[in-house]
């Protein structure tokens, strides 16, 4: 199959499907410029996409931003992004506006991590709202390679604010159901009556309980909300996980995409 990223520039792909989920979240398919085309995305890594957007004082100014995938190489023909529009974001809400026809520009891939078969014995994954698409990505690539020998455990707390606002959560719960080295943890700020999941922020405790231990052949995985991801550097330090860096590498314990 043709690859069709290209890392220093970018290709306009058109809107071909656009799935609401919620007032402020859908997923966006759009096409690759033949059914048997993949984007040509490794596992871990992400694309950015860029538009040039009016700014308050009434100039154009070009706006770059990350996302990853929700679909993967093994689905050609197209890609598909779960995005959450925020009033005050700049990529979000000029996404939001898209209907199908319309197109986006993309380049990639970058990002410093890069998922292999058995990498590690265990991932302890925390992910922040729409911070679970590089999680799920793996996930769904770990569950995928069983078949082919991958034995990854993985652990995943998810943290949300209400459980309205838990996303891809059938789909979560579908592949932790089908397959036994891979457990979710649902933690909510504000929990409804009888909720039996994880309640406020993310702390040590939870981490200690949920996710495994610090060791050599274990990595954590955190992606979420800039002051979330920082506060949970400092919990890991206390946990015994090497300190995390202030860009991560591939070869770090600790890993903020």
């Amino acid at each position: 199959p043709k690859k069709v990223l290209k890392p220093t520039e970018f290709q306009q792909f058109e809107l071909k499907e656009k799935t609401i989920i919620s007032h402020n979240v859908a997923i966006y398919r759009f096409s690759l410029p033949s059914p048997s085309s993949i984007l040509g995305l490794p596992i871990g890594q992400h694309i950015s996409i860029g538009a040039v957007l009016p700014q308050p004082d009434g100039t154009q100014k070009e706006i770059v931003r990350s996302y990853t995938p929700i679909s993967g190489d093994h689905q050609p023909g197209y890609f598909d992004l779960l995005i959450k529009s925020y009033p005050t974001g700049n990529i979000s809400k000029h996404m939001a506006s898209l209907v199908v026809g319309h197109t986006i520009k993309v380049r990639g891939p970058k990002g410093a991590f890069v998922y292999t078969p058995n990498m590690v014995r265990h991932f302890g994954m925390i992910a922040g709202g729409t911070g679970i698409t590089p999680m799920l990505q793996i996930v769904r690539a770990v569950i995928r390679g069983r078949a082919a020998g991958d034995k990854t455990e993985v652990d995943l707390i998810f943290a949300n604010v209400t459980k309205e606002d838990i996303l891809l959560r059938e789909d979560l719960d579908a592949l932790a159901a089908e397959d036994k080295g891979f457990r979710v943890h649902y933690v909510l700020d504000k929990p409804p009556e009888a909720w039996t999941g994880g309640q406020g922020f993310v702390t040590a405790d939870m981490i200690s309980k949920w996710l495994p231990k610090a060791a050599p052949d274990v990595k954590l995985l955190l992606c979420g909300p800039p002051p979330m991801v920082g506060g949970l550097k400092k919990a890991a330090v206390g946990l015994g996980f090497e300190k995390a860096r202030p860009v991560s590498k591939l070869e770090d314990q600790v890993f903020a995409f």
